[in-house]
């Protein structure tokens, strides 16, 4: 049950993400990528604060942005701009 609650909170947390990339789709790559790591450093220690389990951590961590990256390859693919 853990495990879901982190899920969630990652997913909300990827959506969040989201939103600061469409607010900053001016700026250069490099800040992106820095906002990125920050966002996963916040995943990761939701992770680690609610599991207390490196292994769990990861794993969650790991489905919740796997499962944020299919969700917007498919909205972004098949749904019209």
């Amino acid at each position: 049950m853990k495990s879901y609650i982190v899920f969630l909170f990652q997913i909300i947390l990827w959506s969040g993400y989201t939103l600061a990339e469409w607010l900053s789709s001016y700026d250069r790559l490099l800040f992106k990528v820095i906002m990125f790591m920050i966002f996963c450093y916040f995943a990761a220690y939701i992770g680690k604060t609610i599991l207390k389990t490196n292994r769990g951590t990861i794993l969650v961590t790991c489905t919740s942005l796997l499962s944020y990256a299919v969700i917007q390859l498919l909205f972004n693919r098949y749904l019209p701009h």
